[in-house]
C-alpha cells in the first residue's frame, strides 16, 4: 500500500508540467550553491599559495554568479524571434571567438583556449558550446518546416561542428573537442537520422578520437592508467591524479569526514577546485553528499528533456535536447574522470567547477531552457496562479 501511495504521489507530481519549471529552476540554484560552498572548501589551499588569502578564488566564482543569475534571467525573458535572430548568426560568431584564441590566446596546463581581458579570462569553447547548439537547431528547425529528408541532417550541421572542432583541437584541448563531438551525436539522434547512419557516425567519431589519443603519448598514458591507477610506475605520473580522487572518494564514508576536512586538496589533488570537486564532494560530504548531487543533476537533466519534448516549436526543441545532452555528457566525463572510469580529459562539472566562462555559458543555456518553459500556455498559467507569479 505504501509503496503504491509512493507511486502515485510521484506520477500525480510529474504529471503537472508547472513541476519540470520548478525542478529545473530549483536543481539549478541548489547546484549552484553547493557548487559556490565546495568551491571555497576544495580551492582554499591552493588560493593562498598563489593569491595570499584564502578567499581569491572563491571571491572570483561569487561575482561569477552575481553576473551568471541576472544573465540567466534576462535570456529567459526574450523573445523566440530574437533567439531565432542570434541563431542564424550563432555559427558565424562561435568560429570568430574560436579563431580569435588561435591568434591572441593563451595557454593554461598546456591547452590554448584562453583570451586575457586584463582583469578576467574568458574562454570562448565554453560560450562556443551553446552558441552552436543554437545554430544547429536553427538548421535542424529550418529543415524540418521545410520537409527536407532526413538523410541531409549529417551534411547540414556536421561541417560547422568539425570546423569548430578543428580550432579547438588547434589549442589542444581535446577534452573539449569530445564534448562538441557528443552534443552532435546527440543532436543527430533527436533529429531522427537513421540508425544505419547514426551508428556509422559515431563508430567514425569514437575512433577518430581514439587515434588522437593513441598518437599522443601524454593522453595514451592517461587513457591506459585508468583502471589501474595505482600501479607501480604508473602511480606517481599519470595515475596521480585519478589514484587521488579515488583516495578522497573512498575516504568520504557515508557522510563524509566533514566540510573543509579534505586531506587530498592539501597538494596531492591537483585541480581539486576544477576537474575533481566531485571528489572533494565526496571525500567531505560522503556518500550522501554525491547522492545529492546525482540527484540533482538527474532532476536538472530530466526536467530539460521533458519541457524540450512539450514545445511545439522546432528551434526550442532542438535547442533544449542539445542543452540536455551537453550537460548530460559533461557530468559524465567529469565523474567517470573522477571515479577513473573514464582517463581524466580535463572537462569540468556544470555548476560546481570552479570558472566564469562555464557557469555563464551555463546559465545562458538554462536561462533559454527556462524561457521554453515559461512560452508554454500551461505552465505559464500554473506560475501566475501560484504563491510566485513573480516568476511567471
Amino acid at each position: 500500500m505504501k509503496s503504491n501511495s509512493k507511486k502515485s504521489a510521484l506520477t500525480v507530481f510529474l504529471s503537472k508540467p508547472v513541476n519540470f519549471y520548478y525542478m529545473l529552476l530549483g536543481s539549478s540554484l541548489a547546484l549552484t550553491f553547493i557548487g559556490l560552498v565546495m568551491v571555497f572548501s576544495a580551492s582554499s589551499i591552493h588560493s593562498i599559495e598563489t593569491k595570499g588569502n584564502a578567499y581569491g578564488i572563491v571571491l572570483r566564482q561569487f561575482l561569477a554568479i552575481c553576473a551568471a543569475l541576472p544573465l540567466g534571467f534576462f535570456l529567459s525573458r526574450i523573445t523566440l524571434r530574437q533567439w531565432q535572430m542570434l541563431a542564424k548568426r550563432a555559427l558565424i560568431i562561435s568560429i570568430l571567438m574560436l579563431a580569435t584564441v588561435q591568434v591572441i590566446g593563451r595557454s593554461v596546463n598546456g591547452n590554448k583556449n584562453w583570451i586575457s581581458l586584463g582583469v578576467v579570462d574568458v574562454q570562448p569553447s565554453e560560450f562556443a558550446k551553446f552558441l552552436m547548439i543554437l545554430w544547429a537547431a536553427y538548421m535542424l528547425a529550418s529543415r524540418e518546416r521545410a520537409g527536407v529528408i532526413q538523410t541531409n541532417v549529417l551534411m547540414l550541421i556536421a561541417p560547422g561542428f568539425a570546423l569548430a572542432m578543428a580550432l579547438i583541437y588547434r589549442g589542444n584541448d581535446l577534452g573539449t573537442v569530445s564534448v562538441f563531438a557528443a552534443i552532435l551525436a546527440g543532436l543527430l539522434w533527436v533529429s531522427g537520422v537513421p540508425m544505419r547512419l547514426f551508428t556509422t557516425v559515431t563508430t567514425l567519431g569514437f575512433a577518430g578520437i581514439a587515434m588522437l589519443i593513441v598518437t599522443s603519448p601524454n593522453r595514451a598514458q592517461r587513457f591506459l592508467v585508468v583502471l589501474h591507477p595505482f600501479a607501480e610506475g604508473d602511480y606517481k605520473n599519470a595515475g596521480w591524479q585519478p589514484a587521488h580522487s579515488l583516495l578522497g572518494l573512498a575516504s568520504g564514508g557515508l557522510f563524509g569526514v566533514g566540510l573543509g576536512a579534505s586531506r587530498q586538496k592539501w597538494g596531492n589533488l591537483a585541480e581539486a577546485h576544477t576537474d575533481f570537486i566531485f571528489s572533494v564532494i565526496g571525500e567531505e560530504l560522503g556518500l550522501f553528499g554525491t547522492l545529492s548531487v546525482l540527484l540533482l543533476f538527474a532532476a536538472l537533466i530530466f526536467s530539460i528533456f521533458k519541457i524540450s519534448m512539450r514545445t511545439h516549436d522546432p528551434l526550442v526543441r532542438y535547442t533544449c535536447a542539445g542543452i540536455g545532452c551537453w550537460i548530460t555528457i559533461q557530468v559524465v566525463l567529469n565523474m567517470g574522470s573522477a571515479l577513473s572510469l573514464l582517463p581524466v580529459v580535463g572537462v569540468t562539472l556544470p555548476f560546481l567547477s570552479y570558472g566564469g566562462s562555464a557557469l555563464l555559458s551555463t546559465f545562458c543555456a538554462i536561462g533559454f531552457v527556462l524561457g521554453a518553459a515559461r512560452r508554454d500556455p500551461r505552465i505559464f498559467e500554473e506560475v501566475k496562479r501560484s504563491k510566485f507569479p513573480w516568476l511567471a
